[in-house]
């Protein structure tokens, strides 16, 4: 996959504004419903009197989309907005909901944040001495390790997944477990745990949620599932 930031020094990047962000084409898979939470974490803009703010950023971006956005190249356009001086709030979710859309051409959704949805309750899969899964329980994997494509750096993250029915505990450690070299988006991961779940076991519903570890002040949390109403929110294991 050919990137224009990714893997590159940022001091030879010449681009600003919107063109700083990367369309890359979305690998379309068979799942129905799905979206890509980004947390911006150190979101910095100036207020109308020129007064730095630094604010939590939440942006929505479906799964459906023939385009998504480039981590870093995401990051170096959000960095862009800390000497830009904005007279409130609802002006920049404007600018940035027309920034993205014009390059993915999807419609997303964009706001400010002050807090987290706690973490729903889980059946902990990394310490259970059973069998099965319990059917219609969230499931929590701890320790979820992938590989950049590009850059080769380890990705790490808690899997949380929905299933209606029971799944072998020791068949999904040992599958979870294997991705620790593989090399995938962060996406991409969790759209192939959702395709492997779905082909090995019968479900009426599942749903499959990763909540990466952010890097350069962003995570990128993927949803995947059988439903339109999803389950997973914007939750995290402890606010901070």
């Amino acid at each position: 996959m050919k990137t224009s930031f990714l893997g590159k020094k940022s001091k030879t990047i010449k681009k600003s504004g919107k063109n700083l962000l990367d369309a890359i084409s979305r690998v379309k898979e068979n799942i129905n419903h799905g979206t890509d939470i980004w947390n911006v974490y150190d979101f910095m803009h100036l207020d109308k009197n020129k007064i730095p703010a630094l604010n939590v950023l939440e942006i929505s971006i479906p799964s459906k989309s023939d385009f998504m956005i480039e981590s870093k190249s995401m990051k170096l356009y959000l960095n862009s907005f800390y000497n830009k001086s904005f007279n409130s709030k609802t002006e920049i979710i404007k600018k940035i909901k027309n920034d993205i859309q014009s390059k993915i051409k999807t419609d997303i959704k964009v706001k400010f944040i002050n807090s987290f949805v706690k973490e729903p309750k889980f059946f902990d899969l990394n310490n259970s001495k059973l069998k099965l899964t319990p059917p219609k329980k969230i499931i929590k994997f701890n320790g979820f390790r992938s590989i950049c494509p590009v850059t080769s750096q380890p990705d790490f993250a808690s899997i949380y997944i929905f299933s209606d029915v029971s799944i072998n505990i020791s068949w999904l450690k040992k599958y979870l477990i294997s991705f620790a070299n593989h090399g995938g988006f962060h996406e991409q991961c969790i759209e192939l745990i959702f395709k492997t779940l779905k082909n090995e076991i019968s479900f009426n519903h599942l749903e499959v949620c990763g909540r990466f570890q952010r890097r350069g002040g962003i995570d990128i949390n993927p949803i995947r599932g059988t439903h339109n109403k999803k389950l997973f929110v914007n939750f995290r294991e402890f606010n901070q």
